[in-house]
Protein backbone atom coordinates (compact mmCIF):
# COMPACT_ATOMS: atom_id res chain seq x y z
CA UNK A 1 0.00 0.00 0.00
CA UNK A 2 1.11 3.58 -1.00
CA UNK A 3 1.97 5.72 1.97
CA UNK A 4 2.83 8.92 -0.04
CA UNK A 5 0.26 10.34 -2.39
CA UNK A 6 0.75 12.77 -4.98
CA UNK A 7 -1.93 15.24 -7.39
CA UNK A 8 -4.71 13.62 -8.66
CA UNK A 9 -4.16 15.50 -12.25
CA UNK A 10 -0.75 14.39 -12.61
CA UNK A 11 -2.52 10.63 -13.48
CA UNK A 12 -2.37 9.88 -17.05
CA UNK A 13 -5.40 7.94 -18.20
CA UNK A 14 -4.85 4.37 -20.86
CA UNK A 15 -4.54 5.64 -24.28
CA UNK A 16 -6.41 2.71 -25.31
CA UNK A 17 -9.23 3.69 -22.81
CA UNK A 18 -9.87 7.24 -24.64
CA UNK A 19 -12.67 8.80 -27.16
CA UNK A 20 -11.48 10.67 -29.15
CA UNK A 21 -13.68 14.10 -27.58
CA UNK A 22 -12.93 17.30 -26.12
CA UNK A 23 -14.73 17.90 -22.62
CA UNK A 24 -15.42 21.69 -21.47
CA UNK A 25 -16.28 22.85 -18.26
CA UNK A 26 -17.45 26.01 -18.47
CA UNK A 27 -18.07 28.16 -14.88
CA UNK A 28 -19.69 31.06 -14.53
CA UNK A 29 -21.87 33.09 -12.40
CA UNK A 30 -25.17 34.73 -13.35
CA UNK A 31 -23.97 38.09 -13.92
CA UNK A 32 -21.34 36.79 -16.73
CA UNK A 33 -24.24 34.74 -18.49
CA UNK A 34 -24.39 36.39 -21.58
CA UNK A 35 -20.58 36.71 -22.02
CA UNK A 36 -20.85 33.19 -21.98
CA UNK A 37 -23.74 32.59 -24.40
CA UNK A 38 -22.42 34.80 -27.08
CA UNK A 39 -18.90 32.84 -26.48
CA UNK A 40 -20.83 29.87 -27.08
CA UNK A 41 -23.24 30.65 -29.82
CA UNK A 42 -21.33 28.86 -32.97
CA UNK A 43 -21.29 25.44 -30.58
CA UNK A 44 -24.96 25.27 -29.30
CA UNK A 45 -28.28 25.37 -30.59
CA UNK A 46 -30.62 28.68 -29.47
CA UNK A 47 -32.57 26.33 -27.55
CA UNK A 48 -29.47 25.58 -25.69
CA UNK A 49 -28.23 28.81 -25.64
CA UNK A 50 -31.62 29.98 -24.03
CA UNK A 51 -31.89 27.60 -21.40
CA UNK A 52 -27.93 28.29 -19.73
CA UNK A 53 -28.47 29.32 -15.99
CA UNK A 54 -31.85 27.73 -15.78
CA UNK A 55 -30.33 25.38 -13.41
CA UNK A 56 -26.65 25.38 -11.81
CA UNK A 57 -25.56 22.39 -13.38
CA UNK A 58 -26.42 21.39 -16.45
CA UNK A 59 -24.80 18.47 -19.40
CA UNK A 60 -25.25 19.90 -22.82
CA UNK A 61 -24.12 17.89 -25.84
CA UNK A 62 -22.02 20.28 -27.97
CA UNK A 63 -20.39 20.07 -31.43
CA UNK A 64 -16.68 18.56 -30.23
CA UNK A 65 -17.75 16.60 -26.95
CA UNK A 66 -19.83 16.98 -24.01
CA UNK A 67 -19.89 20.48 -22.35
CA UNK A 68 -20.89 20.95 -18.58
CA UNK A 69 -21.76 24.12 -17.68
CA UNK A 70 -22.20 25.45 -14.24
CA UNK A 71 -23.67 28.69 -12.93
CA UNK A 72 -22.59 29.18 -9.49
CA UNK A 73 -24.81 31.01 -7.28
CA UNK A 74 -24.38 34.42 -6.04
CA UNK A 75 -22.65 34.55 -2.28
CA UNK A 76 -25.49 34.60 0.60
CA UNK A 77 -24.72 37.51 3.09
CA UNK A 78 -24.60 36.98 6.42
CA UNK A 79 -26.99 38.65 8.28
CA UNK A 80 -25.63 37.80 11.60
CA UNK A 81 -22.55 36.05 13.51
CA UNK A 82 -24.01 32.97 13.81
CA UNK A 83 -24.48 32.39 9.74
CA UNK A 84 -22.02 30.93 8.30
CA UNK A 85 -21.75 31.87 4.70
CA UNK A 86 -20.30 29.84 2.12
CA UNK A 87 -17.50 31.62 -0.03
CA UNK A 88 -16.85 31.48 -3.13
CA UNK A 89 -13.68 28.76 -2.73
CA UNK A 90 -15.84 26.34 -0.96
CA UNK A 91 -19.14 26.73 -3.04
CA UNK A 92 -16.51 26.11 -6.34
CA UNK A 93 -14.89 23.20 -4.59
CA UNK A 94 -18.42 21.36 -3.89
CA UNK A 95 -19.62 22.32 -7.17
CA UNK A 96 -16.86 20.66 -9.51
CA UNK A 97 -16.86 18.10 -6.71
CA UNK A 98 -20.47 17.04 -7.95
CA UNK A 99 -19.81 16.69 -11.37
CA UNK A 100 -15.69 15.41 -11.11
CA UNK A 101 -16.81 11.49 -11.74
CA UNK A 102 -19.03 12.44 -14.66
CA UNK A 103 -16.56 14.62 -16.61
CA UNK A 104 -13.85 11.37 -15.55
CA UNK A 105 -16.36 8.82 -17.43
CA UNK A 106 -16.28 10.82 -20.22
CA UNK A 107 -12.93 9.37 -21.37
CA UNK A 108 -12.61 12.29 -23.18
CA UNK A 109 -9.00 12.93 -24.74
CA UNK A 110 -9.07 16.29 -23.27
CA UNK A 111 -10.60 18.46 -20.60
CA UNK A 112 -10.84 21.87 -20.42
CA UNK A 113 -11.95 24.17 -17.85
CA UNK A 114 -12.96 27.68 -18.84
CA UNK A 115 -13.90 30.20 -16.22
CA UNK A 116 -15.98 33.30 -17.27
CA UNK A 117 -16.20 36.01 -14.55
CA UNK A 118 -14.80 34.35 -11.77
CA UNK A 119 -12.62 34.89 -8.98
CA UNK A 120 -9.07 33.24 -8.68
CA UNK A 121 -10.55 32.10 -5.33
CA UNK A 122 -13.45 30.56 -7.42
CA UNK A 123 -10.01 29.16 -9.85
CA UNK A 124 -8.42 27.71 -6.54
CA UNK A 125 -11.49 25.89 -5.23
CA UNK A 126 -12.47 24.53 -8.13
CA UNK A 127 -9.06 23.11 -9.19
CA UNK A 128 -9.19 21.67 -5.75
CA UNK A 129 -12.84 20.33 -5.93
CA UNK A 130 -12.12 18.27 -8.49
CA UNK A 131 -8.25 17.13 -6.91
CA UNK A 132 -9.98 15.75 -3.90
CA UNK A 133 -12.79 13.92 -6.10
CA UNK A 134 -10.53 12.37 -8.24
CA UNK A 135 -9.28 10.72 -5.22
CA UNK A 136 -9.78 7.01 -4.39
CA UNK A 137 -8.04 4.72 -1.73
CA UNK A 138 -7.26 2.68 -4.33
CA UNK A 139 -6.69 3.71 -8.53
CA UNK A 140 -7.34 7.34 -7.92
CA UNK A 141 -9.86 8.58 -11.26
CA UNK A 142 -7.14 9.89 -13.87
CA UNK A 143 -7.93 12.31 -16.16
CA UNK A 144 -6.10 13.03 -20.00
CA UNK A 145 -4.72 16.16 -20.78
CA UNK A 146 -6.46 18.77 -18.44
CA UNK A 147 -6.68 22.81 -19.24
CA UNK A 148 -7.57 25.79 -17.25
CA UNK A 149 -8.26 29.18 -18.67
CA UNK A 150 -9.66 32.06 -16.93
CA UNK A 151 -11.25 35.23 -19.05
CA UNK A 152 -9.62 33.76 -22.26
CA UNK A 153 -6.29 33.72 -20.59
CA UNK A 154 -4.30 30.12 -19.60
CA UNK A 155 -4.44 29.76 -16.41
CA UNK A 156 -0.46 30.35 -15.22
CA UNK A 157 1.61 27.37 -13.95
CA UNK A 158 1.71 28.82 -10.17
CA UNK A 159 -1.68 29.12 -9.39
CA UNK A 160 -2.63 25.64 -10.49
CA UNK A 161 0.45 24.71 -8.52
CA UNK A 162 -0.60 26.58 -5.23
CA UNK A 163 -4.29 24.67 -5.58
CA UNK A 164 -2.50 21.54 -5.89
CA UNK A 165 -0.59 21.64 -2.99
CA UNK A 166 -3.57 22.16 -0.84
CA UNK A 167 -5.16 19.40 -2.29
CA UNK A 168 -2.50 17.21 -2.04
CA UNK A 169 -2.06 17.84 2.04
CA UNK A 170 -5.91 17.46 2.15
CA UNK A 171 -5.75 14.49 0.20
CA UNK A 172 -2.60 13.11 2.22
CA UNK A 173 -4.31 13.51 5.27
CA UNK A 174 -7.78 11.47 3.98
CA UNK A 175 -5.39 8.69 2.69
CA UNK A 176 -3.70 8.31 6.08
CA UNK A 177 -7.01 7.82 7.98
CA UNK A 178 -7.79 5.39 5.18
CA UNK A 179 -5.23 3.42 5.67
CA UNK A 180 -5.69 -0.50 7.89
CA UNK A 181 -4.46 -0.06 11.28
CA UNK A 182 -2.39 -3.18 10.71
CA UNK A 183 -0.25 -1.58 8.20
CA UNK A 184 -0.27 1.97 9.77
CA UNK A 185 0.35 1.23 13.42
CA UNK A 186 3.10 3.80 15.73
CA UNK A 187 6.34 1.87 14.68
CA UNK A 188 5.38 1.84 10.62
CA UNK A 189 3.70 5.01 10.89
CA UNK A 190 6.89 7.01 12.48
CA UNK A 191 9.08 5.06 9.92
CA UNK A 192 6.98 6.39 6.84
CA UNK A 193 6.71 9.92 8.28
CA UNK A 194 10.22 10.03 8.31
CA UNK A 195 10.77 8.76 5.06
CA UNK A 196 8.89 10.79 3.22
CA UNK A 197 10.91 13.39 3.94
CA UNK A 198 14.32 12.03 3.37
CA UNK A 199 16.72 14.10 1.20
CA UNK A 200 13.95 17.79 1.72
CA UNK A 201 15.95 20.71 2.16
CA UNK A 202 13.54 22.50 4.63
CA UNK A 203 11.59 19.53 6.25
CA UNK A 204 13.81 17.27 9.09
CA UNK A 205 12.36 14.70 11.02
CA UNK A 206 13.24 12.93 13.99
CA UNK A 207 11.77 9.92 16.27
CA UNK A 208 11.40 9.39 19.99
CA UNK A 209 11.19 6.24 20.40
CA UNK A 210 9.83 4.46 24.01
CA UNK A 211 13.21 4.57 25.18
CA UNK A 212 13.86 7.82 24.40
CA UNK A 213 10.11 8.87 25.39
CA UNK A 214 11.17 7.23 28.96
CA UNK A 215 13.66 9.29 29.08
CA UNK A 216 11.81 12.52 28.44
CA UNK A 217 9.66 11.24 31.22
CA UNK A 218 6.85 10.72 29.04
CA UNK A 219 4.35 8.92 31.32
CA UNK A 220 1.11 9.65 30.13
CA UNK A 221 1.54 8.78 26.53
CA UNK A 222 3.80 5.41 27.43
CA UNK A 223 1.22 4.33 29.54
CA UNK A 224 -1.15 4.66 26.41
CA UNK A 225 0.94 2.39 24.22
CA UNK A 226 1.76 0.03 27.27
CA UNK A 227 -0.30 -2.69 26.10
CA UNK A 228 0.44 -2.79 22.16
CA UNK A 229 3.40 -4.75 20.78
CA UNK A 230 3.53 -1.34 18.25
CA UNK A 231 5.39 0.89 21.26
CA UNK A 232 4.50 4.90 21.07
CA UNK A 233 6.47 7.31 19.33
CA UNK A 234 6.68 11.02 18.94
CA UNK A 235 7.68 12.34 15.86
CA UNK A 236 8.69 15.78 15.51
CA UNK A 237 8.98 17.76 11.96
CA UNK A 238 10.86 20.58 11.95
CA UNK A 239 10.44 22.87 9.00
CA UNK A 240 12.74 25.33 8.49
CA UNK A 241 12.29 26.92 4.83
CA UNK A 242 15.23 29.79 3.96
CA UNK A 243 14.46 33.08 4.73
CA UNK A 244 12.00 32.83 7.59
CA UNK A 245 12.23 34.96 10.56
CA UNK A 246 10.43 34.78 14.33
CA UNK A 247 9.44 32.36 16.54
CA UNK A 248 8.22 28.57 16.02
CA UNK A 249 4.60 28.10 15.46
CA UNK A 250 3.83 24.51 16.81
CA UNK A 251 0.87 22.24 15.81
CA UNK A 252 0.39 18.96 17.97
CA UNK A 253 -1.75 15.75 16.66
CA UNK A 254 -3.02 13.05 18.02
CA UNK A 255 -1.65 9.84 16.71
CA UNK A 256 -3.75 7.01 18.20
CA UNK A 257 -3.27 4.79 15.42
CA UNK A 258 -6.49 2.34 16.89
CA UNK A 259 -8.13 2.68 19.87
CA UNK A 260 -10.06 -0.39 21.15
CA UNK A 261 -11.05 1.41 24.68
CA UNK A 262 -8.59 -0.38 26.53
CA UNK A 263 -10.31 -2.53 29.44
CA UNK A 264 -13.39 0.27 29.55
CA UNK A 265 -13.74 -1.30 25.76
CA UNK A 266 -15.96 0.39 23.23
CA UNK A 267 -18.68 -1.14 21.96
CA UNK A 268 -18.30 -3.18 18.58
CA UNK A 269 -20.44 -0.67 16.57
CA UNK A 270 -18.19 2.49 18.82
CA UNK A 271 -14.55 0.54 17.52
CA UNK A 272 -16.03 -0.01 14.22
CA UNK A 273 -14.57 3.52 12.78
CA UNK A 274 -11.49 3.76 15.12
CA UNK A 275 -8.55 3.44 12.44
CA UNK A 276 -9.71 7.32 12.59
CA UNK A 277 -8.02 8.22 15.82
CA UNK A 278 -5.00 9.30 14.49
CA UNK A 279 -7.14 12.11 12.29
CA UNK A 280 -5.58 14.79 14.12
CA UNK A 281 -2.13 13.51 12.84
CA UNK A 282 -3.11 12.78 9.63
CA UNK A 283 -4.05 16.40 9.26
CA UNK A 284 -0.83 18.07 10.33
CA UNK A 285 0.88 15.22 7.93
CA UNK A 286 -0.94 16.39 5.24
CA UNK A 287 -0.39 20.03 6.75
CA UNK A 288 3.33 19.40 6.37
CA UNK A 289 2.74 18.73 2.70
CA UNK A 290 1.53 21.94 1.95
CA UNK A 291 3.63 23.26 3.73
CA UNK A 292 6.93 22.01 1.89
CA UNK A 293 5.18 22.15 -1.43
CA UNK A 294 4.05 25.46 -1.00
CA UNK A 295 7.51 26.93 0.44
CA UNK A 296 5.77 29.04 2.92
CA UNK A 297 8.28 31.25 4.90
CA UNK A 298 7.45 30.50 8.26
CA UNK A 299 9.42 28.50 10.99
CA UNK A 300 7.14 25.59 11.88
CA UNK A 301 7.45 22.56 14.22
CA UNK A 302 4.90 20.01 14.33
CA UNK A 303 4.68 16.92 16.70
CA UNK A 304 2.88 13.53 16.20
CA UNK A 305 1.87 11.88 19.62
CA UNK A 306 1.47 8.60 17.87
CA UNK A 307 0.15 4.86 20.30
CA UNK A 308 -2.48 2.37 19.86
CA UNK A 309 -4.87 1.69 22.67
CA UNK A 310 -4.88 -1.97 22.51
CA UNK A 311 -5.78 -4.81 25.55
CA UNK A 312 -3.15 -6.95 27.46
CA UNK A 313 -1.96 -7.39 30.55
CA UNK A 314 -0.32 -4.10 30.71
CA UNK A 315 -3.20 -1.74 29.77
CA UNK A 316 -3.43 0.78 32.35
CA UNK A 317 -6.61 0.85 34.91
CA UNK A 318 -9.41 3.05 36.44
CA UNK A 319 -7.35 3.94 39.53
CA UNK A 320 -3.99 3.86 38.30
CA UNK A 321 -1.96 6.95 38.55
CA UNK A 322 0.64 8.42 36.23
CA UNK A 323 2.70 10.89 36.29
CA UNK A 324 3.01 13.50 33.34
CA UNK A 325 6.50 15.08 31.54
CA UNK A 326 5.41 18.10 33.24
CA UNK A 327 5.32 16.46 36.36
CA UNK A 328 1.45 16.58 36.88
CA UNK A 329 -0.28 13.14 38.82
CA UNK A 330 -3.04 12.14 36.82
CA UNK A 331 -5.33 9.37 37.53
CA UNK A 332 -7.41 7.07 35.02
CA UNK A 333 -10.83 7.00 35.28
CA UNK A 334 -11.70 5.78 31.79
CA UNK A 335 -9.10 4.09 29.95
CA UNK A 336 -11.07 5.30 26.89
CA UNK A 337 -10.27 8.94 27.41
CA UNK A 338 -6.57 8.26 26.32
CA UNK A 339 -6.03 10.69 23.25
CA UNK A 340 -5.57 14.01 26.11
CA UNK A 341 -3.14 11.54 27.87
CA UNK A 342 -0.80 11.29 24.65
CA UNK A 343 -1.24 14.65 23.93
CA UNK A 344 -0.33 16.34 26.85
CA UNK A 345 2.86 14.95 27.48
CA UNK A 346 3.62 15.71 23.21
CA UNK A 347 2.13 19.44 24.18
CA UNK A 348 4.69 19.79 26.89
CA UNK A 349 7.84 17.97 24.58
CA UNK A 350 6.51 20.94 22.15
CA UNK A 351 7.18 23.57 25.03
CA UNK A 352 10.53 23.58 24.90
CA UNK A 353 10.89 24.97 21.97
CA UNK A 354 9.07 28.42 23.25
CA UNK A 355 7.09 28.65 20.21
CA UNK A 356 4.76 31.54 19.72
CA UNK A 357 1.61 29.91 19.53
CA UNK A 358 0.71 25.94 19.75
CA UNK A 359 -2.60 24.78 18.11
CA UNK A 360 -3.60 21.12 18.63
CA UNK A 361 -5.91 18.85 16.50
CA UNK A 362 -7.35 15.48 17.43
CA UNK A 363 -10.50 13.34 17.23
CA UNK A 364 -10.93 13.82 20.87
CA UNK A 365 -14.53 13.37 22.17
CA UNK A 366 -17.77 12.39 20.35
CA UNK A 367 -19.27 15.54 22.64
CA UNK A 368 -17.64 17.19 19.74
CA UNK A 369 -20.10 15.88 17.25
CA UNK A 370 -23.06 15.73 19.00
CA UNK A 371 -22.65 19.44 19.29
CA UNK A 372 -21.94 21.08 15.99
CA UNK A 373 -21.65 17.65 13.48
CA UNK A 374 -19.05 16.27 12.02
CA UNK A 375 -18.16 18.90 9.34
CA UNK A 376 -17.61 21.48 12.12
CA UNK A 377 -14.89 21.09 14.56
CA UNK A 378 -14.99 22.66 18.23
CA UNK A 379 -11.95 24.97 18.52
CA UNK A 380 -10.80 25.96 22.09
CA UNK A 381 -8.60 29.09 22.75
CA UNK A 382 -6.99 30.73 25.60
CA UNK A 383 -6.59 33.63 23.45
CA UNK A 384 -8.84 35.63 21.34
CA UNK A 385 -7.11 36.57 19.00
CA UNK A 386 -5.53 33.02 17.95
CA UNK A 387 -9.79 32.03 18.17
CA UNK A 388 -10.41 34.77 15.84
CA UNK A 389 -7.59 34.01 13.47
CA UNK A 390 -8.70 30.44 13.11
CA UNK A 391 -12.44 30.52 13.24
CA UNK A 392 -11.97 33.16 10.16
CA UNK A 393 -9.43 31.14 8.40
CA UNK A 394 -11.87 27.83 8.77
CA UNK A 395 -15.05 30.46 7.04
CA UNK A 396 -12.93 31.17 4.23
CA UNK A 397 -12.08 27.76 3.19
CA UNK A 398 -15.59 26.46 3.90
CA UNK A 399 -13.39 23.94 6.48
CA UNK A 400 -14.97 24.89 9.56
CA UNK A 401 -14.85 25.21 13.03
CA UNK A 402 -16.81 27.25 16.01
CA UNK A 403 -15.43 28.24 19.61
CA UNK A 404 -16.76 26.70 22.35
CA UNK A 405 -16.30 27.90 26.13
CA UNK A 406 -13.39 26.83 28.30
CA UNK A 407 -15.88 26.86 31.16
CA UNK A 408 -13.73 26.67 33.97
CA UNK A 409 -16.43 25.58 37.08
CA UNK A 410 -16.50 22.16 34.94
CA UNK A 411 -12.97 21.26 35.92
CA UNK A 412 -14.39 20.25 39.16
CA UNK A 413 -15.69 16.78 37.18
CA UNK A 414 -11.83 16.13 36.38
CA UNK A 415 -10.87 16.38 40.28
CA UNK A 416 -9.25 13.44 42.45
CA UNK A 417 -8.66 12.35 45.67
CA UNK A 418 -5.29 11.28 45.31
CA UNK A 419 -3.93 13.12 42.04
CA UNK A 420 -3.66 16.38 40.53
CA UNK A 421 -6.58 15.44 38.15
CA UNK A 422 -8.74 12.51 36.43
CA UNK A 423 -8.25 11.63 33.17
CA UNK A 424 -12.14 12.06 32.40
CA UNK A 425 -14.96 13.60 33.75
CA UNK A 426 -19.17 11.99 34.24
CA UNK A 427 -21.93 13.44 32.45
CA UNK A 428 -22.35 16.05 29.94
CA UNK A 429 -19.76 18.56 28.52
CA UNK A 430 -17.30 16.04 27.93
CA UNK A 431 -15.22 18.20 25.10
CA UNK A 432 -14.83 21.29 27.49
CA UNK A 433 -13.74 19.39 29.68
CA UNK A 434 -10.97 17.28 27.37
CA UNK A 435 -10.12 20.71 26.69
CA UNK A 436 -9.79 22.37 30.13
CA UNK A 437 -7.53 19.31 30.99
CA UNK A 438 -5.20 20.02 27.95
CA UNK A 439 -5.09 23.70 29.14
CA UNK A 440 -3.18 22.75 32.40
CA UNK A 441 -0.58 21.66 30.04
CA UNK A 442 -0.14 24.34 28.18
CA UNK A 443 1.10 27.11 30.79
CA UNK A 444 1.14 30.80 29.52
CA UNK A 445 1.33 30.01 26.25
CA UNK A 446 -1.21 31.05 23.40
CA UNK A 447 -3.40 28.03 22.67
CA UNK A 448 -5.68 26.22 20.34
CA UNK A 449 -7.78 23.24 20.36
CA UNK A 450 -9.27 21.48 17.45
CA UNK A 451 -11.59 18.75 18.46
CA UNK A 452 -12.05 17.30 15.13
CA UNK A 453 -14.19 13.82 13.40
CA UNK A 454 -12.06 14.16 10.38
CA UNK A 455 -14.36 11.37 8.67
CA UNK A 456 -16.77 11.38 5.72
CA UNK A 457 -19.76 9.66 4.66
CA UNK A 458 -20.04 11.61 1.65
CA UNK A 459 -21.96 14.16 2.79
CA UNK A 460 -19.39 17.04 0.72
CA UNK A 461 -19.22 16.56 -2.68
CA UNK A 462 -16.04 17.04 -3.11
CA UNK A 463 -15.36 13.86 -0.56
CA UNK A 464 -16.64 11.03 -3.05
CA UNK A 465 -14.06 8.26 -1.33
CA UNK A 466 -15.60 7.61 2.04
CA UNK A 467 -13.74 7.90 5.39
CA UNK A 468 -10.93 10.47 6.15
CA UNK A 469 -11.77 14.14 5.04
CA UNK A 470 -8.77 16.13 5.74
CA UNK A 471 -10.37 18.06 8.21
CA UNK A 472 -8.82 21.20 9.52
CA UNK A 473 -6.15 20.95 6.31
CA UNK A 474 -7.46 24.05 4.83
CA UNK A 475 -7.97 26.30 7.70
CA UNK A 476 -4.66 25.61 8.99
CA UNK A 477 -3.18 26.11 5.40
CA UNK A 478 -5.24 30.12 5.67
CA UNK A 479 -4.49 30.57 9.01
CA UNK A 480 -0.39 30.05 8.46
CA UNK A 481 -0.84 32.48 4.97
Amino acid sequence: MNFKIESCLDLKAKSKDLKKITARVVITTKESLNETQITFSDELHPWQLEDLGKSTKQLISGTKGPIWFITLNSKVDETHQGQISETEYALARETIGSVTKEIADSSAKEVIFDFYGCSKEVLKGAIVGLELALYRFENSLPLNKVSFIRNGVKVSAKEIKEAKAIAVGVNQARHLVNLPPNYLHPVSYAKEVKKMYTGSKTMKVSILDEKKLAKENCGLLLSVGASSNNPPRIVHLKYRPTGAKGKSIAFVGKGLTFDSGGLDIKSAAGMRLMKKDMGGSATLVGFSRWLENSGVKKNVDIYLAMAENAISEKSSRPSDIYTARNGMKVEIHNTDAEGRLALADAIDYALDAKPSVIIDVATLTGAGKVALGQDIASLFSNDDKLAQELQVASQKMGDLCWRMPLYNPYFKGLKSDFADMTNAAAGHGGAITAALFLEKFVGKTKWAHLDIFGWTSGQKASLVQKGGSGQAVETLIAYIK
